[in-house]
């Protein structure tokens, strides 16, 4: 015995749905539906669906439950987020304060640096990108030195800089004009 469909709506009201609807999924869903209100078969509304019979069936089980935005697709909820406020909390104070070269072992903090204090800390493995990830929403940036050449001579720029003889700016004429 298959589900039956919510008394509250018939074919007319569930086409005039998926016509306003701006989520094709949805109005596709809507329209095999409206089938099923019209009297045809399960099998042929999984035809009109392009779907098998298990899915014509959640369709029903979500459409009776929430009506026709139940069946508008949902971002997954993904994984269980691997730091939680009282992480990012100690996070954002450790950073702010800097570390301390003889308990941290560093002189500035790197993301690595950090995924180990987090893990020596609250014993919560993080990966790089994970902690890149999080210290940008917290809107911290990375910072990093403008890199110098080892043998970089010291009046190099200098003498890059200088004009060479008969090069330079073209002049610009003026245009005088007179009334």
């Amino acid at each position: 015995m298959p589900i039956a469909l919510r008394a509250d709506y018939d074919a007319a009201t569930v086409r005039a749905a998926a016509k306003r609807s701006k989520d094709g999924p949805q109005a596709r869903r809507l329209l095999a539906l409206a089938a099923i209100y019209e009297g045809a078969t399960r099998t042929e509304a999984s035809k009109i669906g392009g779907v098998t019979l298990q899915i014509i069936r959640d369709w029903v089980l979500k459409f009776n439950a929430h009506g026709p935005d139940g069946l508008i697709d949902r971002k997954a909820p993904g994984p269980k987020p691997r730091l939680n406020d009282e992480h990012r909390g100690a996070l954002t104070a450790i950073v702010e304060s800097g570390p301390i070269p003889a308990v941290h072992g560093v002189v500035r903090w790197r993301i690595v640096d950090l995924c180990q204090w987090i893990f020596e800390e609250f014993r919560v493995v993080v990966s790089k990108q994970t902690m890149s990830r999080e210290l940008r929403a917290m809107n911290y940036r990375k910072l990093s030195a403008r890199p110098r050449h080892h043998a970089r001579a010291a009046g190099a720029i200098e003498d890059f800089k200088k004009p060479v003889a008969g090069r330079g700016p073209p002049a610009v004429a003026e245009t005088v004009l007179v009334s």
